[in-house]
């Protein structure tokens, strides 16, 4: 099945025009023409290798929103023309125990990623969504339902089940005090998603700069970091902290706003953290901990309570062509809050092999 998309092929270089083959529909795949793909700070990472596990060349993308176009003999979930989303993995074993209990992100033998990641069965290196067509096994492929704003919900599938899983871990509801820090892609997710769910919510951040937008999106209130006097008001003021900062970042002023037994998930950084003192840890035993994505299952739920809620991200649409622009304003915090691909914008070659894919 040849496709294109956009490509990085090193550390350095820009995303460009790539032309490649997918692979031919197995029993249980399905076929889908990509519409909206969201860029996430991971895709960034990615290109430029800052996590040391990037293959080349690499197509990113692991929000994505799609249209069916075909499916393997075996497909029963899906048919053409249904609206579908794919996020951050395309595959796992299904046999562990934590793919038996929806945990197929925590996978023993390892979750296979959307893109920079080999297939399981053909070890051919898996391309993401910054393509104008994917082919994912059927089970981890998901519903979009009725109402969700297509345009809107690709970010969904990464920023959003963030957030939203340890939100659920810990059971926030009405009553539950949560903190978030950081107000970006993540963070105002995670603010809407808390609120969604009954929570009082507070933003956490250096300055006042975001307090209009943190109470736009639901939050209960701003609390600024850097003042040492409210700080010190705010001890033990919560049950649960989102720490969704991505980038190295000091964890000890946040540790005494935990109530006793209080947790702190980051959900942000990938790498080092600071120095943690543990007095306030043992004083009040409160914990650090971190998440990644959940699972297919709590995923789809994700959607459903966001559908039914009407919470979507904050958008800004872009053309495929302006992606080098993005990720440079990407690097310099420029987003209001996420970047979403239309991928209506990526025209090439093979315009029409779609319709060369066998249908069920």
């Amino acid at each position: 099945m040849k496709t294109f998309g956009y490509a990085a092929h090193s550390p350095d270089s820009p995303l460009v025009p790539y032309s490649f083959e997918r692979r031919d529909l197995r029993e249980n795949d399905v076929a889908m023409e990509v519409l909206y793909c969201g860029v996430c700070h991971s895709d960034l990472h990615m290109v430029q290798n800052d996590w040391d596990w990037t293959i080349y060349p690499i197509v990113p993308g692991h929000e994505i929103i799609g249209r069916v176009i075909a499916t393997g003999s075996g497909v029963t979930r899906y048919k053409t023309g249904d609206a579908v989303a794919v996020g951050c993995m395309v595959d796992s074993c299904m046999e562990c125990d934590q793919c038996k209990k929806g945990e197929e992100q925590l996978c023993r033998e390892g979750m296979t990623g959307t893109y920079s990641a080999y297939d399981r069965i053909t070890h051919e290196v898996t391309y993401g969504g910054y393509s104008k067509h994917l082919v994912v096994r059927e089970e981890f492929v998901l519903r979009v339902p009725d109402g969700l704003d297509l345009s809107k919900a690709a970010p969904l599938l990464c920023a959003g089940i963030t957030t939203y899983s340890p939100l659920r871990t810990w059971n926030v509801g009405p009553g539950s005090r949560v903190g978030v820090i950081g107000m970006g892609g993540l963070g105002h997710m995670a603010v809407k998603l808390a609120a969604g769910l009954g929570a009082d919510v507070t933003v956490i951040s250096r300055t006042k700069n975001k307090e209009a937008d943190a109470l736009a999106v639901g939050a209960d209130r701003l609390l600024v970091s850097t003042d040492a006097t409210a700080m010190e008001k705010a001890q033990s003021a919560f049950d649960l902290i989102i720490d969704t900062v991505p980038v190295k970042h000091d964890l000890n002023p946040y540790m005494p706003l935990l109530d006793i037994d209080g947790t702190l998930v980051i959900v942000g950084q990938v790498g080092p953290v600071s120095t943690l003192s543990t007095v306030p840890m043992i004083l009040g035993r409160r914990r650090i901990t971190a998440s990644p994505i959940g699972g297919i299952r709590e995923t789809q739920e994700l959607l459903d309570f966001c559908a039914k809620k009407n919470i979507l991200p904050e958008c800004e649409m872009i053309r495929i062509d302006e992606i080098n622009k993005a990720y440079e304003r990407l690097k310099r915090s420029d987003v209001h809050y996420r970047f979403v691909i239309d991928m209506s914008s990526l025209t090439g070659p093979g315009e029409n092999i779609g319709q060369n894919v066998c249908q069920n």
